[in-house]
């Protein structure tokens, strides 16, 4: 009996924000296998992701998630800091699959990781690759969850509405009170609120 491949997909949530992680997901489906209504990250609402991550985490062969925190992304720079999310999702997986497709045009560092087989970065493939779609809606997840408990810690900046995206309220919060330790401060608009003294 010939053996199905193992298709797994990743994606990233929270390269833009001023504040927060970038969280990475890996989702490992069988090569062909489809979780009803799944589709890019970015086009569902909130509701519909929530539902689809909790449908996925059942369906799905295995999943991995993966964090770069503040002061990751500060020392690293936003890109190896997503790349090193990556490679932390796919090291929680329990399995390896034998095709790995990453949203973007890099690849994580996959030494160490027993990824033997097939490796290939897509660009849009959130939008293209099912399993990956699959990744961004866990990803997108597990950031808004982390940020609205965030908005417990520090409820000035109001992270449970924009999640740590430069919106204008959540500028208008950094300029009154300043970026706290979950803000990026390599990042142009927080590194200008230090510069102007704010603590």
């Amino acid at each position: 009996m010939t053996r199905v491949l193992r298709i797994a997909g990743v994606d990233e949530a929270g390269r833009g924000p001023l504040a927060g992680p970038v969280v990475a997901a890996v989702v490992v489906l069988r090569a062909g296998q489809r979780v009803a209504g799944v589709a890019d990250s970015k086009i569902l609402d909130a509701e519909t992701r929530c539902w689809l991550a909790r449908r996925i985490r059942r369906k799905a062969l295995g999943f991995g998630i993966g964090w770069a925190d503040a002061a990751e992304i500060d020392s690293l720079d936003i890109l190896q800091a997503t790349l090193l999310a990556m490679r932390r999702a796919v090291l929680a997986l329990s399995m390896r699959p034998d095709v790995l497709l990453v949203d973007g045009n890099r690849l994580p560092s996959l030494t160490g990781l027993g990824v033997s087989g097939e490796a290939r970065a897509i660009v849009r493939g959130d939008a293209t690759e099912h399993v990956i779609g699959a990744a961004s809606i866990l990803a997108k997840t597990a950031r808004d969850a982390y940020m609205e408990r965030a908005h417990a810690l520090y409820p000035v900046y109001d992270f449970a509405t924009h999640k740590g995206y430069p919106t204008p309220l959540h500028r208008r919060r950094l300029r009154e009170f300043g970026p706290c330790p979950l803000h990026r401060r390599s990042f142009a608009p927080v590194a200008e609120c230090c510069s102007e003294g704010a603590p």
